[in-house]
């Protein structure tokens, strides 16, 4: 079977799995449940879609297929925005009542971080990727240590309000912030384009794009900040789920098996679209919101994870 017929499939489970998750027992205020339901949808696709975008971008430039965004530190940044949020101001305050202030300053927080991060990085020309890894996971590291600091000291029920933040959850997405997402994604997207030529050739490494007339430090450095802030959008939408960018673009590479980004891309983008929904559908009504939906991903992508290692160890 080739990739073209692979990805109608993979699009026909999506188109099905929505229609199950927005029509499977309709009943009452149709009204009212109808239009939350397909609001839901479009934020499983932009934040899954997102994701999957970026993870793909990520794993070509690293050249890596175990490292994803987060280990630049934009999850435990998103956490510590909102615990220090709740610790100065309160959780009564406007920012954290008000869902457009508080996710527009998420986001415009950690791409902020993002920017200058890059720009201190690659302001010399010996530093690379994999310095820039090692110093986005030691980042990492000390927010969420100053995060869990933070939560220690604030009040109790201050204390629930910023446990809440720390697990994604799309059963209360604002309808304005998807509207305003769909707007940020479309506009990084076109932006995109202009890259999308260079990473078939990225991905064969740094020496190998250069000899190939390909402007790697430049390329790079924007694709890191289309990856950062496609992460920073995902993440104040609905929260963090750390291990679904690396499920799903592992399970595209294994489905797929190429390497050219025209299909890949748009692989991982459904198969992530399709494990939000099925997951988001489990916790819905099999498990009646005793659990979210990232703790599912993050325990299936955690084992996968943890495969996935073992599988290098043992091939090196």
């Amino acid at each position: 079977m080739d990739d073209k017929k692979k990805l109608v499939i993979l699009a026909v489970v999506t188109v099905l799995l929505a229609m199950l998750y927005v029509f499977y027992d309709l009943s009452g205020n149709i009204g009212y449940i109808l239009p939350r339901r397909i609001i839901k949808v479009v934020a499983i696709i932009l934040t899954g879609g997102s994701i999957a975008f970026s993870t793909t971008i990520f794993m070509s430039i690293t050249n890596n297929r175990i490292l994803t965004p987060s280990v630049m530190g934009l999850d435990s940044l998103y956490l510590l925005i909102q615990t220090v949020t709740i610790f100065v101001v309160g959780s009564k305050s406007l920012i954290m009542m008000n869902s457009n202030i508080n996710y527009l300053l998420s986001i415009s927080i950690m791409a902020l971080f993002s920017l200058l991060f890059f720009k201190l990085l690659f302001k010399g020309e010996g530093n690379n990727v994999y310095f820039l890894l090692l110093i986005g996971m030691i980042l990492g590291t000390f927010f969420s240590s100053l995060t869990s600091f933070m939560q220690v000291l604030i009040d109790p029920n201050e204390f629930m309000i910023a446990q809440d933040k720390m697990f994604a959850s799309i059963n209360n997405v604002n309808t304005n912030l998807v509207y305003l997402s769909i707007l940020l994604v479309a506009l990084v997207v076109i932006y995109f384009l202009r890259y999308y030529k260079y990473l078939d050739v990225l991905s064969l490494g740094k020496d190998q794009a250069t000899n190939l007339g390909v402007p790697y430090n430049k390329v790079v450095k924007r694709l890191f900040i289309i990856v950062a802030i496609l992460i920073s959008i995902a993440t104040a939408l609905i929260g963090p789920i750390t291990f679904l960018g690396l499920l799903v673009v592992n399970v595209a590479y294994e489905f797929l098996k190429t390497y050219r980004h025209s299909y890949l891309i748009t692989g991982s983008v459904l198969i992530s679209i399709i494990a939000l929904l099925g997951g988001q559908f489990i916790v819905e009504k099999i498990f009646t919101f005793q659990t979210t939906i990232s703790v599912i991903i993050n325990f299936v992508g955690g084992i996968y994870f943890i495969y996935l290692l073992l599988k290098e160890n043992k091939s090196w």
